[in-house]
């Protein structure tokens, strides 16, 4: 009897996925219990829910039903790896192009007011389905190549539906059509920040990792005072540089005409710099500490100096674990740069606050969805980087 309840278990766990098993829950959650859209008649009301079948047109309504819950029995089932990709990536096509007919459906004819929304239904089910895209990448172990060109497929396949204009009837796309040049000019600040700190960050970092690798005196210092930067809460810190940065802009000569000001971008600058310090020195330490002796001992027997040896052997072996710093530097000044809307410095939270201000959710994604995008492009760009330098052999264990 107890064999036989053992062997059923063991076929019961051969036939059913553990994590198919919760994507499926999921699945069927989004497509049948949520709401699939919202319609509200001007921007700023509360919203009706609608569920799938009153969102689209019955044919669409039911074709999306009957893809999703083949995609949960798919997940659900221990099913070949290309298959669940195969599915995965056809529901996140679907749900992309029948979000767009459900606005252009809901909204009535000449009405330039009323408002379209994806409700949580839909962004279960896309989170649902981009999960199972993981899982069965994960599965496939494929190289960083092909992770790069999946995920470029996804951002072409985003950049079509915008521009092609099935998205026009949605209301975040409507938020972006009334604030076009603001967008990309805040687009642009928020990119600067971001960057120009981690490249701010990277020169002054580098050198100072190095320095703490080879002076074991000064690391512990260094490395304590950077994180106590990293303890204080970032709008806080924003806060603490406007008054000296605002001293500096009154009594120094040429300084306010170079952009330091107590408010602005300058302040948003020289925090994300400074929470930037911390993993880059961190990370350059670590990475020149894992450089093997053997290494150095081989380049120090054929005679090369300790600049050499840093430029051509220690510094390449350190590179990736130095670009993993890097990479959650970027990832981690795209997210903060959106808090410097709160003293002027611009960039995608002015719309993330202004919506707040106007209980205009759409307007608050406007600002957010672009953010999580920059962030997740910056990090699966880097990832595929890191591991495309890593040593053959760290990177089969990576695997």
């Amino acid at each position: 009897m107890a064999t036989g309840i053992i062997q059923t278990r063991e076929r019961l766990a051969f036939r059913f996925d553990k994590l198919g098993l919760i994507i499926a829950i999921l699945v069927l959650y989004g497509a049948l219990l949520a709401p699939f859209a919202t319609f509200r008649a001007n921007r700023i009301i509360q919203g009706e829910a609608r569920a799938i079948l009153e969102a689209l047109p019955p044919p669409l309504g039911y074709g999306l039903l009957a893809l999703v819950v083949a995609g949960a029995g798919v997940a659900f089932l221990r099913t070949p790896r290309l298959l669940r990709m195969a599915v995965a990536l056809a529901a996140l096509a679907a749900l992309a192009l029948l979000i767009g007919v459900a606005a252009d459906h809901l909204t009535p004819p000449d009405n330039s007011f009323a408002r379209v929304s994806p409700a949580s239904g839909f962004w279960v089910l896309v989170f649902a389905f981009s999960l199972l895209l993981a899982d069965a990448l994960t599965r496939l172990n494929p190289g960083p190549g092909l992770r790069l060109l999946v995920f470029a497929g996804v951002l072409v396949l985003a950049g079509g539906m915008l521009v092609t204009g099935r998205w026009d009837d949605l209301s975040i796309v409507k938020e972006y059509a009334n604030r076009a040049d603001l967008f990309w000019t805040e687009a642009g600040r928020h990119v600067t920040l971001a960057l120009g700190s981690l490249a701010a960050a990277t020169i002054v970092g580098l050198p100072l990792g190095i320095l703490c690798h080879r002076v074991e005196r000064l690391r512990a210092g260094v490395l304590n005072v950077l994180n106590a930067i990293q303890t204080i809460p970032s709008i806080a810190l924003f806060g603490i540089l406007i008054a000296p940065l605002g001293w500096i802009a009154a009594n120094v000569p040429g300084a306010a005409a170079i952009g330091i000001r107590g408010i602005g971008a300058a302040p948003a600058f020289v925090a994300l710099f400074l929470y930037s310090l911390l993993p880059v020195v961190a990370n350059t330490v670590v990475g020149l500490a894992g450089v093997p002796h053997a290494a150095n001992d081989a380049a120090r027997g054929i005679g090369m100096t300790d600049r050499q040896r840093l430029v051509a052997i220690e510094f390449p072996l350190a590179f990736p674990v130095i670009l993993t710093g890097i990479r959650i530097v970027l990832v981690q000044n795209i997210g903060l740069a959106t808090i410097a809307a709160l003293i002027g410095g611009g960039g995608f939270g002015v719309f993330v606050f202004q919506g707040v201000g106007q209980t205009a959710m759409d307007l608050v994604l406007l600002g957010a969805i672009p953010t999580v995008v920059l962030a997740f492009t910056a990090a699966i760009v880097l990832d595929a980087l890191i591991e495309m330098t890593m040593p053959n052999r760290s990177r089969g264990n990576a695997a």
